[in-house]
């Protein structure tokens, strides 16, 4: 069997930076387990699966499909930058003539659309409730998003970007701390600077997930469905421009719709393309 694998960086328009995804075009219904392997064997943070939600359906010329995503450890509910990378193979490799994509996923369906050189997310916008914690950090504000099962770490604005940049973290620190499956996912938040060299950002942060079997994903859609909510309350604004600040760091152009979703922009570059045989 062979099976179209393509790799994307997502939310960046330079080679080797944002954040990488795995994308797979299913011709056919694929056994079970082999999503988890080839998933475990691309060894990045999500690989895609996009299926034919119909027997005619075309890669070209259908605009609905099938979206699963995959860790390297277990199937995920949401990947904002797989879903990206996954409508970029579409769009810009498959040449699918629709303006606007539809994916049938575990949260429901989602749509990408192309607006210049961006492509556009239409995603979920989930809300966070406040928690208290004790931590060594000066901590100006904690959330959870009961739907994601993600806690969100404001960090005091006294701190520089760099701070949250230079932060060291243990993924075993992590699972040691948080065994009752309440959380899955760890965002520490930060916000912009309105002067400096990184000026522009509304907001900056970095993203965990050890219990996915990620210690740091690089830019994360999923958890800007969390910090868009956040954020519009925080400063007001429903346009904000984000800044993830991994290693390899990527941006984000959000845009709270009134329909209670968010769209969520960001670039891509395509580096890799190939065939999976087995």
């Amino acid at each position: 069997m062979q099976i179209p694998v393509f790799t994307v960086d997502a939310f960046t328009n330079q080679p080797f930076s944002g954040n990488p995804a795995a994308v797979c075009l299913l011709e056919n219904d694929l056994d079970e387990a082999l999503h988890q392997k080839i998933a475990t064997e691309m060894n990045l943070s999500e690989t895609a699966f996009i299926r034919k939600l119909s027997p005619g359906d075309d890669f070209t010329k259908s605009s609905c499909f099938g979206l699963r995503w995959f860790t390297p450890a277990s199937e995920v509910p949401l990947c904002g930058h797989a879903t990206l990378a996954a409508a970029a193979v579409l769009f810009h490799i498959k040449k699918n003539t629709n303006s606007v994509l539809t994916f049938v996923t575990l949260s429901g369906e989602l749509k990408a659309r192309q607006v210049e050189d961006h492509i556009v997310l239409d995603l979920p916008l989930y809300l966070t409730y406040p928690q208290a914690a004790i931590g060594d950090m000066i901590v100006q504000d904690l959330r959870y998003s009961p739907d994601t099962k993600k806690l969100l770490v404001r960090l005091s604005d006294a701190y520089e970007r760099s701070v949250l940049e230079e932060l060291q973290v243990s993924a075993q620190r992590f699972l040691s701390a948080e065994k009752t499956g309440k959380v899955k996912g760890l965002i520490l938040t930060l916000k912009g600077n309105s002067s400096g060299e990184h000026k522009g950002h509304d907001f900056y942060s970095r993203y965990f997930a050890p219990w996915y079997g990620i210690l740091e994903d690089p830019v994360t859609g999923s958890a800007h469905a969390v910090l868009s909510s956040y954020w519009s309350e925080q400063l007001g604004k429903k346009e904000m421009l984000a800044f993830q600040c991994s290693r390899r760091g990527g941006e984000l152009k959000i845009s709270l719709r009134n329909d209670g979703r968010v769209d969520i922009a960001g670039q891509i570059a395509i580096v890799l393309k190939g065939n999976l045989i087995f």
